[in-house]
Parts: structure tokens; C-alpha cells; sequence
């Protein structure tokens, strides 16, 4: 469908790695607005805050505590890293729900590039902190060890299965939900059934504002897990 087109911002049919595109314009729009809620945002902080301190500061202890309780102590030095991904992308799904925008959290291209940069990140950490030691992730030893290894396949296999469910998952509900709403409002046009197509249009609507903090909220804490997991192979 058109709103899922990657177009050049100022004309032409060719799209080099270089050429600003609707993509370019919206993820520049979603990093403007991060910027502008947590800087901005909390440049003069008061004891009593404002609405855009309050908010800025409910994300910053969610994140934080998410973080805390899944990784443990430990893990609270990669938090700045773990924060830049959940607002990135709770921005880009939420900018994304305006009419006329563009979901960049839709594509493939893009999700698979924070998918993939989560995955090499935890993969090297892991190494670096635990040596040969993080292979024992692998080495299930509660099991039998006849089962040992071909438990062991069955891990490795789903840890490099991880980035591409990591990053699919965020592409496809968001894709899923904007088709759903472009299938509404189509049925919106047909006099017949207009009013039961626009509360379709509303409840989905509706939805998609949920769906759009769940999936950066799902992408995050499962960040969090696979840290983890670099931390603490052996847990």
C-alpha cells in the first residue's frame, strides 16, 4: 500500500543510500522530538514540574526500573543505551499514527537495524565480560546429559533466531495495524456501511495508540533479557 512507499523527499524515481526520503524526514522527526522532551523538556526543572517534566521523568523511571529488575545492578550502566531504543521507537510508532505520516517502525530495513545492533551488542559484551564462558548459555546442565547436546543446537539455533524475531515482530504488528486501518477507512467510503466502517476506524484506532507502547515496550525489556543473558550466562 502507499503509506508503507519509500519515496525521495524532493522528487525523482532513484533512491540512493544518500537520497533523504519520507523514512529520513520521519526518523529525523521522532529523534527531534526525543531530544525535545528530554532535553528541552527538563532544561528548567522545579520542584513542582511541568506536564512535559512529569512525562519526561515517568519515562526516564520506567525505563529505569525495567532495566533494574530484569538485569539486575549490573545492567544499570547500559541503561542510556536501553532508553535511546524505547523512546526512538515509542516515538517513531506514536509519530506514525498521525494522518498523512510515515511508519518507519513499519519497515523491515529499519527495525532490522536496531534488531541486529541489539544482538551484535549483547553477543560482544557477553564475550568480552565472560570469555569462553558465555558459550555455558548453550550448555543447559540441569538437563540429562545425553540431552546435553542437542539441547544445545536447539539454544544456539533460537539465539541467532533472536534478532530476526526481535525485529520482525516490532515491523509486523505496526505494519498489521496501519493496513487494518487503511482496509476501515476504505469501507469508510461505501455509504452503506460509513458508520459502522468509522467506529471500526475509532476502535482500531484506539488500539494502534495501545499497540504502539506495547511493541517499544516489548522491544525493550526484551533487550533487557538478551543483556542479561550476557551478564549472567550462567544463570
Amino acid at each position: 500500500m502507499d503509506q508503507f512507499i519509500v519515496k525521495p523527499l524532493f522528487g525523482g524515481d532513484t533512491i540512493a543510500w544518500y537520497t533523504p526520503t519520507n523514512v529520513t524526514l520521519w526518523m529525523l522527526l521522532a529523534i527531534l522530538a526525543v531530544a525535545a522532551l528530554l532535553v528541552l523538556g527538563t532544561s528548567r526543572r522545579a520542584i513542582i514540574p511541568t506536564r512535559t517534566q512529569s512525562i519526561a521523568e515517568m519515562a526516564y523511571g520506567f525505563v529505569y526500573k525495567m532495566v533494574e529488575d530484569v538485569t539486575g545492578k549490573d545492567g544499570i550502566k547500559y541503561f542510556p543505551y536501553i532508553m535511546t531504543l524505547f523512546m526512538f521507537i515509542v516515538f517513531a510508532n506514536f509519530l506514525g499514527l498521525i494522518p498523512m505520516a510515515f511508519t518507519t517502525t513499519s519497515h523491515i530495513a529499519v527495525t532490522a537495524v536496531l534488531g541486529f545492533g541489539v544482538f551484535i551488542a549483547v553477543t560482544i559484551l557477553g564475550f568480552v565480560k565472560n570469555g569462553t564462558g558465555f558459550l555455558s548459555l548453550f550448555w543447559v546442565e540441569s538437563a540429562p546429559l545425553p540431552l546435553r547436546p542437542v539441547l544445545a543446537l536447539i539454544e544456539l539455533i533460537s539465539y541467532f533466531v533472536r534478532p530476526v524475531s526481535h525485529s520482525i515482530r516490532l515491523a509486523g504488528n505496526m505494519m498489521a495495524g496501519h493496513a487494518v486501518l487503511k482496509v476501515f477507512a476504505g469501507f469508510a467510503q461505501v455509504a452503506a456501511i460509513a458508520p459502522i466502517a468509522i467506529l471500526g476506524v475509532v476502535a482500531i484506532y484506539g488500539l494502534e495508540v495501545l499497540v504502539a507502547f506495547i511493541q517499544a515496550y516489548v522491544f525493550t525489556i526484551l533487550t533487557c533479557v538478551y543483556l542479561k543473558d550476557a551478564l549472567h550466562p550462567h544463570h
